[in-house]
């Protein structure tokens, strides 16, 4: 099954001492047996309002024991802290599929907002696709507005949407995807969004809500990865942001969309994977 890796910019240096690229290498719990796949998202943002949005989480060079992780800004972008999950799949889990795609409108103009993306090999049935943020750049001088959705799901692939709206300015972002088995054993997954507890236009700090896994069976407290998948936040304070979770138990778990400070948070959502290691 896969493995839970957690890459915070504040092992490596307290957020009142940002740097333009943080680099901690995660060593996994245990050696695989050949190099592993890495999808990974951002779940936890603090960022400057005074620069352009610019973040960005890679993971370029690793080995079968570790991985060497990076979170990145460039230009005058000033990111106080950051948190990536790193969903590590293992050699022998074929079942999973994972890809990124980019939509860079500095590079092209047009470049489509939609996208469709083939699975290498056919599903059986149409499988769970689970998408969400690892690199993000957006303009500061209007509110930042930005979500990555699946859309079309068929055992051959899916349309991957990547949006932004209203007069935000969006230059480039980039969306990771995990596909896997929609029977697939002891794994759950769900989008959750500030929406379903509160309306966009009542914004507030903190918002959580209590989940269940449904039909899912887990023989311990899973592991859980979470990462964002939509911000609508004002561009008159910092971006703060924080999505994570509390509560684990074998039936369900609590999911948290923070702000804080004088951050508002319009709305915002997190894509949520439970899985047993």
């Amino acid at each position: 099954m896969p493995v839970l890796c957690e890459f915070n910019t504040e092992t490596v240096h307290p957020a009142t001492d940002p740097e333009p690229d943080t680099q901690e290498t995660l060593d996994f719990p245990h050696p695989f047996v050949a190099r592993p796949r890495l999808p990974h998202g951002l779940r936890e943002l603090d960022i400057d309002k005074n620069a352009n949005i610019r973040v960005k989480s890679t993971n370029q060079y690793f080995t079968k024991t570790w991985a060497d992780c990076h979170i990145t800004t460039w230009g005058d972008t000033t990111l106080y802290r950051a948190i990536d999950d790193v969903f590590v799949l293992p050699p022998a889990n074929l079942e999973f599929l994972t890809g990124e795609h980019m939509r860079n409108l500095l590079v092209d103009s047009n470049d489509p907002a939609s996208v469709r993306i083939h699975f290498e090999r056919e599903f059986i049935t149409p499988p769970k696709v689970v998408v969400f943020l690892n690199y993000i750049d957006l303009d500061n001088t209007r509110n930042w507005r930005l979500k990555t959705t699946a859309t079309d799901i068929d055992v051959n692939g899916f349309t991957l949407n990547i949006e932004s709206w209203g007069d935000t300015i969006l230059y480039a972002a980039q969306a990771c995807w995990i596909a896997y088995p929609e029977d697939e054993e002891h794994i759950f997954s769900m989008s959750a969004n500030t929406a379903d507890v509160r309306p966009s236009n009542q914004p507030q700090l903190q918002q959580s809500k209590s989940i269940t896994f449904k039909n899912v069976e887990f023989w311990k407290n899973p592991s859980v990865f979470i990462a964002l998948n939509a911000i609508d936040i004002d561009c008159k304070a910092n971006l703060r942001i924080n999505a994570y979770v509390d509560g684990i138990s074998r039936t369900g778990l609590v999911w948290h969309i923070d702000a804080w400070a004088d951050t508002i948070i319009y709305s915002a959502g997190a894509s949520i994977i439970a899985f047993n290691e």
